[in-house]
Formats: structure tokens, sequence, C-alpha cells
């Protein structure tokens, strides 16, 4: 696939895309799966004619495939509409939880995040404790590594916390949080919590942004939840949740009542397009990924170095700390000086297509990003931000291109 994928006119076809963070293009083969299973798999997955039975056969195979990806059971995969709905899910089941298990009417129910969350997280979070229905704790990510450390997040800790959620990486700076530490710092308080029959503490991660780039293993990571995003990895724009046995060993409370879909976790009608879809992109990810990372942090590398051979000592990147680790292909970078702020830059360019920061914030146009001031960075560097993330065929080539371009833009912006 070529990374200036954009169809259309001449005009489209000579822009190079830098903001995969934000959404991917479909691959080939997930095309060609989507239109397979909506042209010969039409039928009611509930059904028992042929259409219905070679739908619910897909859907078993694409669960197999995104359980691979990620070390899973097939039966630990809840599809849903996307990432905002499952993160919503895991909340809505912690919650759920915690009143059903707690007889102490007092005891207000507790989450802990962090500071880098997305909107889906944060904002649900800020909405039940404006209601009055939880307590919420936003701990900071340090200014030395970008990440938020398991000591911290354990500090934090109350009789009412029911939910810790940290997403895996974080969408603007790339930089991967201590998952695995933060699991192991919550099942040291297992025992203790037990024996004064204190609910458990949930863990939840969003891997919108790791899955298709790092390795990702719910058993390694050690969560209860987990947050697959199609759309992130060249797949559709649904998603999944991972629930460790949710039968069993983790409570999942549903957020709609209807036909009994998804072992009643999530009932609608199977979108089975979708889902065929995200199975074969799981499965693109399973086959490739080891060349899929190498790939793409020799690009960002490649990025990293060009710029700072064009502009030395008049750019910053932003959370890139020796501390901690980024998923490959993310590279935040700010200009230095008046006048170069972030959207000027992009509207001005000729050929680049990014962004300042998440999607999902392209409206917020006077304020620099939430992330890059909770981690440190100047509110004037914060302004002059541009996130700039390859993809998996983005080449050296591209690359050139897209310096050159953000050089005569800058050059353009100085003359004024």
């Amino acid at each position: 696939m070529d990374s200036n994928f954009e169809g259309g006119n001449e005009e489209n076809k000579s822009k190079i895309y830098l903001d995969y963070n934000a959404t991917t293009p479909l691959e080939p083969t997930v095309l060609t799966a989507i239109h397979d299973a909506l042209r010969d798999a039409w039928g009611n997955p509930s059904s028992s004619y042929t259409a219905g039975k070679k739908a619910s056969h897909m859907i078993k195979q694409a669960r197999s495939s995104v359980a691979n990806m990620i070390g899973a059971l097939d039966s630990d995969i809840i599809f849903t509409s996307g990432g905002t709905e499952a993160n919503n899910m895991v909340i809505h089941s912690a919650l759920e939880y915690f009143r059903e298990f707690n007889d102490i009417v007092d005891l207000k129910p507790h989450v802990i995040t962090s500071n880098l969350e997305h909107d889906s997280i944060q904002l649900p979070l800020l909405n039940l404790a404006k209601q009055g229905r939880i307590e919420v704790t936003f701990v900071s990510a340090s200014q030395d590594s970008g990440a938020v450390t398991a000591e911290e997040v354990l500090q934090e800790v109350k009789p009412g916390t029911c939910l810790i959620t940290v997403m895996m990486a974080n969408n603007e700076t790339g930089v991967i949080q201590p998952i695995e530490d933060i699991a192991k710092a919550i099942r040291g308080l297992k025992k203790s919590r037990s024996s004064k029959k204190i609910p458990r503490i949930l863990f939840h991660t969003d891997a919108a942004q790791a899955i298709g780039k790092i390795k990702v293993d719910v058993d390694e990571l050690g969560v209860d939840y987990l947050t697959v995003v199609g759309h992130k990895f060249y797949g559709p724009r649904i998603g999944a949740l991972y629930v460790r046995n949710p039968t069993g060993d983790t409570p999942l409370h549903p957020m709609f009542f209807g036909g009994g879909q998804e072992r009643n976790f999530r009932p609608g009608t199977e979108n089975t397009g979708m889902i065929a879809g995200l199975g074969c992109a799981s499965q693109l990810v399973v086959d490739n990924l080891d060349q899929y990372h190498d790939n793409m942090k020799m690009v960002r590398d490649y990025l990293e170095f060009r710029l700072k051979e064009i502009f030395q000592d008049k750019i910053q990147f932003n959370g890139k700390f020796q501390t901690s680790d980024r998923i490959p292909n993310t590279c935040n970078m700010s200009f230095i000086g008046s006048g170069l702020e972030g959207r000027k830059i992009l509207a001005t360019v000729k050929k680049l297509q990014a962004s300042v920061g998440a999607a999902c914030h392209s409206d917020v146009v006077s304020r620099p990003s939430p992330i890059l001031t909770a981690i440190g960075v100047p509110h004037d560097i914060a302004m002059n931000v541009l996130r700039l993330s390859v993809g998996r065929d983005t080449s050296k080539e591209d690359i050139d291109l897209v310096v050159e371009d953000l050089k005569a833009a800058v050059e353009c912006l100085k003359q004024g």
C-alpha cells in the first residue's frame, strides 16, 4: 500500500499522509474481506440457512484472529462499535460490580486513571464525578518520562477503588505506559482486600495505539480488560473488548439489552462485514508484526534524524525520553520561534497531511494540548507542535519530501 493512499484528483495523490495515529486506511485484503462478507454472508448470523451460517462462521473466525493477536481466548472477545463503546462498557461494568458487591452504603466507588487518557475515558469519568456517582483520581505522568508509575498509582488506592484504567501507549507522544508493573502492584493488594471484604480492583488498558505496532499480550500485561480499535491498525471502524473470562472471573455488564447476541453482553445483530474486516486486520498483525514494527521505527528514526539535520536547535522533540519507550511510529515535535504554530505550519505546507494532536481535539484552536502541558512542555512550545505518525509503508523518500515541505513552510512563515 502506498503511503500516498488518498484517491481522487492529482492534488490528493501528491499528498503525504503522516497522521496514522488518527486513523489508517483499509489494507486491500481487509477491504476484500469486508466485500466478500457483505456479498456472501449477508444472512442473519443467528439463522440456520446458508447465508446465516456463513455469517456465523466468519464471525467465529474473526473472533479467533482478534484473540490470537492479543494472546487471549476466543471466548474473551466481545465485538463493539468501537473503542469509545468498549471503554464506556468497562467503566459501566466496574460500577455495576461495585454496586452489587458493596454493602457499605457510604462507600463511594473510586476510579484511578492517568492525566494522559483519551476523551472516551476522561469524559465519562468526569461526567460521573460531576453527578456525584463516583470519585475519580487522575494520576499525573512524570515530566521525566511522560509516563505514570505503578508506585504513584498504588498510592491513590482507597477502600472504594474499583477500577484502574491507564492507556497502553499515548496517542500524542507515543510513550508506552507501565501496564505490567501496575498490574503486579494491583495483584499485591488482592489478598489484603479480600480479607477485609473490600471489592477487588479491576484493571483496564486502552491499547488502541499499541496494537499493530508493538507486542500486546494480555497474559503478560496482566489486565482484566483491554480495548481494541480496528481503524488504528488498517481495519474498519469497529472495535472489540477483551474481558478475562467474562462468564466467570471478570464482571461484564451490558449497556444495551436486546436479542442476546455476543452472549447477551453486547446485543444487536452482528455487523458481519466489519467484523470480518477486523478479523482480517488482526490476522495481518499476527503474521507481520515484526515487519510492521521494524519498518515504522526505521522510518520514524530517519524522520527525526532529518528534522534535526535541517532544523538543528530550532526544533524540540516532545515525549522523547531516555527513561521510557515509545511506539515505533510516533514523532511529536515543535518548531521553536514565534509565528510557527502547528496550525499555521499545516496551513502552509503543500504535501504533508498531519495534525497538531489528537483528532478528537481538532476543533480546539486556541490552547495547547493538555497532554503536552501535563508532561511539562512549555505553553509556547506546545502551541507549535506537530504530531507526525508514520505508517507501515511510509518510505524514506516520503520523509525527504516532507522535510523539504516543512522547511519551505517555515521559511514562508518567517518571511511573513
